[in-house]
C-alpha cells in the first residue's frame, strides 16, 4: 500500500512531500534481485495523496548525495524540487510533487559520487522525448485491450509444436511516407492500416519487431537502448504502441520484440555513470565495456539491476501483452572472453570463461517469464555451441524457448552461393543440420544481419543468370520452409529486394510491379499456407521421429529428399529437391509404404515467375520388393526446384 508519512509531512508550501509506493519487503526484493515488477514503483506514477492530484517520483541513485526533479513545471531550477533519500540504504531517492500532471517533461539532476552534477533521464520512464531531445514525459500505459480472445488463443498457436512463421520488421524503414527522409515515420497507429494488413496478407503466424526500446541514435537499429520501459517516440505515445499490437492480435498475428539486456550506451543523459559512479554497469572494464558495440555492460552480479532487467522483461509481456522476447547477443553475455583477447579478460572463480551471475540471470529472467507468462516464448540469438540454451532449467539449460540455428543459416547460405556444379562436393555441409538439430528448439533465421554491411541482398548470394537467381532464391526459401523448426524472414527478404537494407529509407516497393519480384511475394505466401495446412511441417518438428531423410546419395545429380512426418501417416509430406539448373525426367526415389503421393507444392510454378512445364499430375509408383514395403516413384522435377509431395 502506499505510505505517507504524516510526521515528516513537508510544510504545504514547499513543493515536494514526503510519500512512498514502497514497502520493507520491496526494498529487500530490489536489493536481492528478486523484486520483478519495479515498473509498479519506481518512475513517474500519477496518484492522489490528501486530496490532491500530482506526480510520484522515485529512482536509484545509490552515490547521490541530492537528487532534484527538474522541468518545464519548475522551469528547469535545479533547487526547488529535492527528493527525499530513503533512510534504509537502499539509495532510492523519492518525493511527491503535486500538480505535476500527465504530459510534463522532466530530468532528474543529480548530485553525483565526488561531486559530479548530472542531468539524466528517468531508467523507468513509459515515454520520452523524441530525439534530439533527451526528457523523459510523465506518462502511464493504460491501455483498454480488446484481446482476449487472442491471449486465449494464443495458449495453443504460440507453441513450437505450431507453425511458427515470423516476419522481421524495422518499423521506421519498412514503408515511410517520404521515403527520402529519413525523419519522415508512419505512426503506431497508421501501421495498423499498412503493416497489419500486410503480414496477415503474406501469413506469417508473427511479427518481430527490431527494439522498440527508446533509443538515442537511429543507426544503432535500436540496438543501444536507453528506455527500457518505454516504447520509442518516434512513432507515438505508449497507448498508440498498445493499439499497434492489439491491432495484430485481433488480426491472430502474435508479436515478439527484441529485448537488449546485453549493453546500453554511454549517452550523457542514459544508464552510464547515472549517478557519477558505475551504478548500472560492471566498475572493472574487462566485464563492463563492450568493444564490439562501444558501449557498457549490465553489472549482473548487482540485485538491484537483476531486478531492472527483469522488470523490464515483465513489463512489456505485462503492459503490452507481448507475445516472445528474441533477446539480443545472448553468447556476449555468457562469455568473459566474447571478443577479447588473452589478457583483456579474467576468468571466472573456476578457472573458466563464463560469466557466472550472467547465467544466473538469464536463468531466473527464463523461469520468471515462464512463471507468470507460460504462453509467451523467448528467443535467444546465440551463435556458439552453448549447450543446453533452449533446455529448461532443471535439465541445467538456460531455460529459453528456442534458439536461433545460426550454424544452419551460415551453411545454408554458402552453399547456395555455390555454383550449382559445385554443390555436389559440398552437399555434407548442407545436410549437416539435422546431425545437431535436436540439441536445441531452433529457429530459422534469415535476418537483417545478412542483408548488410556488404553481405549483399539475398537474391544477389544467389549464383546463375536473374532467372537462376529467382530460382534459387524460392528453392532456398522452400527449403527453409520445409525444414525442421520455426522460421523467421526479415521484410523485403520475401519479394527479392535487390539492395542491401538501408535503415535510413524504405523497402524496394517498386520493384512489385515486376513479375519475377511479385512471383517470389507470392511463393512466401504460398509457403506459409503450406505450412500452417500441412500438421507435417510442425507438429513433430523438434521430434526425432518427424523426419527421415529418403535420398541423399545421388549427388551427382544434385537431388535431395526428405520425409516430414506427423502424427497421423496419412499427413506425411516427401520433399524432392533437386538443386542443378538441369531438369529430371521420371527420376526414380524410393520410398517406404504403400502410398499414393501428389503434389501439393511447386517452387517453379508459373505463379511464381517459374517455368512451369513441369508438374506431377499422376505419381508412376512402382514395387521394389515382394512384400510390397518398398516403392520407387518416378517424377519428373524441374531445374533448380523443390516439390513437395502429400
Amino acid at each position: 500500500m502506499p505510505k505517507y508519512e504524516a510526521e515528516h509531512f513537508v510544510d504545504s508550501e514547499q513543493p515536494v512531500w514526503n510519500y512512498s509506493l514502497m514497502t520493507a519487503a520491496d526494498i529487500h526484493n530490489f536489493q536481492n534481485g528478486t523484486h520483478y515488477s519495479l515498473y509498479t514503483l519506481f518512475g513517474n506514477h500519477q496518484v492522489q495523496v490528501l486530496d490532491t492530484w500530482g506526480t510520484y517520483f522515485s529512482v536509484w541513485a545509490p552515490n547521490a548525495t541530492a537528487v532534484f526533479v527538474i522541468g518545464n513545471f519548475n522551469d528547469w531550477n535545479n533547487t526547488t524540487h529535492p527528493l527525499k533519500v530513503r533512510l534504509d540504504s537502499s539509495g532510492i531517492w523519492e518525493g511527491f510533487i503535486p500538480a505535476v500532471h500527465k504530459g510534463e517533461v522532466y530530468k532528474y539532476h543529480i548530485h553525483g559520487f565526488k561531486g559530479a552534477l548530472l542531468d539524466k533521464g528517468d531508467p523507468f520512464a513509459n515515454y520520452w522525448e523524441l530525439r534530439p531531445l533527451t526528457a523523459s514525459i510523465t506518462w502511464d500505459t493504460k491501455y483498454d485491450w480488446q484481446d482476449a480472445k487472442w491471449l486465449e488463443q494464443r495458449k495453443i498457436s504460440n507453441r513450437t509444436d505450431q507453425p511458427y512463421s515470423v516476419y522481421e520488421v524495422h518499423l521506421a524503414s519498412w514503408m515511410r511516407p517520404d521515403k527520402n527522409n529519413e525523419d519522415s515515420y508512419n505512426s503506431y497507429i497508421q501501421l495498423i492500416d499498412l503493416l497489419v494488413p500486410y503480414v496477415k496478407e503474406m501469413g506469417f503466424t508473427h511479427v518481430e519487431f527490431m527494439p522498440v526500446m527508446e533509443h538515442p541514435f537511429d543507426g544503432s537499429w535500436g540496438y543501444q537502448g536507453i528506455g527500457f520501459f518505454a516504447p520509442t517516440a518516434r512513432f507515438g505515445n505508449p497507448q498508440e504502441f498498445a493499439a499497434l499490437v492489439n491491432a495484430f492480435h485481433n488480426a491472430e498475428i502474435g508479436v515478439i520484440i527484441d529485448w537488449v539486456p546485453s549493453h546500453f550506451p554511454y549517452d550523457s543523459h542514459g544508464l552510464f555513470m547515472f549517478d557519477g559512479a558505475n551504478t548500472y554497469e560492471y566498475a572493472d572494464m574487462r566485464k563492463g565495456y563492450h568493444p564490439d558495440w562501444n558501449s557498457y555492460i549490465f553489472n549482473y552480479e548487482r540485485g538491484e539491476v537483476k531486478s531492472f532487467l527483469i522488470s523490464s522483461a515483465r513489463f512489456w509481456c505485462d503492459q503490452f501483452h507481448i507475445d516472445g522476447l528474441r533477446v539480443d547477443a545472448v553468447s556476449s553475455m555468457l562469455k568473459l572472453d566474447y571478443s577479447r583477447t588473452e589478457g583483456q579478460w579474467e576468468p571466472n572463480e573456476f578457472g573458466g570463461n563464463g560469466n557466472i551471475e550472467a547465467i544466473a540471470f538469464i536463468k531466473d529472467l527464463n523461469e520468471t517469464l515462464y512463471r507468470d507468462f507460460p504462453a509467451i516464448q523467448t528467443i535467444a540469438e546465440e551463435a556458439t555451441d552453448w549447450p543446453g540454451v533452449s533446455q529448461p532449467t532443471f535439465m541445467d539449460g538456460l531455460g529459453f524457448g528456442m534458439k536461433w540455428m545460426m550454424g544452419w543459416m551460415h551453411d545454408t547460405l554458402d552453399f547456395f552461393k555455390l555454383d550449382p556444379i559445385m554443390r555436389s562436393g559440398a552437399q555434407d555441409k548442407f545436410t549437416f543440420s539435422m546431425m545437431y538439430y535436436y540439441d536445441e528448439h531452433f529457429m530459422l533465421p534469415l535476418s537483417h544481419d545478412e542483408v548488410v554491411h556488404g553481405k549483399s541482398p539475398m537474391i544477389y548470394k544467389m549464383p546463375g543468370d536473374e532467372w537462376q537467381k529467382f530460382a534459387n532464391l524460392r528453392l532456398l526459401y522452400t527449403y527453409m520452409f520445409t525444414h525442421p523448426g520455426a522460421k523467421l524472414l526479415f521484410m523485403g527478404n520475401e519479394f527479392a529486394s535487390t539492395s542491401e537494407w538501408n535503415y535510413t529509407t524504405e523497402l524496394q516497393w517498386e520493384l512489385l510491379k515486376h513479375p519475377s519480384h511479385a512471383g517470389m511475394k507470392f511463393c512466401v505466401q504460398q509457403l506459409n499456407k503450406l505450412l500452417k495446412d500441412h500438421p507435417a511441417l510442425y507438429e513433430l518438428q523438434y521430434d526425432p521421429g518427424g523426419f527421415e531423410w529418403i535420398e541423399t546419395n545421388k549427388r551427382q545429380e544434385g537431388i535431395i529428399a526428405y520425409r516430414r512426418r506427423a502424427k497421423d501417416w496419412k499427413e506425411d509430406v516427401l520433399v524432392v529437391m533437386n538443386i542443378t539448373p538441369v531438369p529430371r525426367h521420371q527420376f526414380p526415389i524410393h520410398i517406404h509404404g504403400d502410398k499414393e503421393w501428389k503434389e501439393i507444392f511447386n517452387s517453379d510454378h508459373k505463379s511464381f515467375w517459374g517455368v512451369g512445364d513441369l508438374y506431377n499430375a499422376t505419381t508412376m509408383k512402382e514395387p521394389q520388393d515382394e512384400k510390397g514395403e518398398w516403392f520407387r516413384l518416378l517424377l519428373d522435377l524441374p531445374a533448380l526446384s523443390v516439390i513437395v509431395f502429400k
